[in-house]
């Protein structure tokens, strides 16, 4: 099981961040001024592969973005894919927006 890590959203750069070690696993985004959040991209250092990390990270972004009453549009195929095998996430997915 992976350490738990602190999410940061890093506003000046875009992007939710772990710091892991040495690394700053992340997923980029967009913010619309009409409440909507596009995830873009997501990195998770290849020496970190493997134990979670990426999981955790989207895990916590999510919830993040529920807390903020935002609309996600997951750009990001991993971010989807993750929605996919946890589909009760699909309630902070913009209507009409397929995974």
């Amino acid at each position: 099981m992976a350490e738990d890590y602190e999410l940061i959203d890093n506003k000046e750069q875009h992007q939710y961040e772990l710091h892991v070690e040495k690394y700053t696993p992340r997923i980029e985004y967009i913010k619309s001024t009409n409440g909507e959040i596009f995830l873009t991209h997501t990195e998770v250092p290849p020496a970190l592969g493997g134990k979670g990390i990426g999981s955790q990270l989207v895990e916590k972004t999510l919830k993040d973005i529920e807390g903020q009453g935002l609309r996600l549009i997951p750009l990001c195929p991993f971010v989807a894919g993750y929605i996919h095998k946890h589909p009760e996430w699909r309630r902070i997915v913009l209507r009409g927006v397929h995974i």
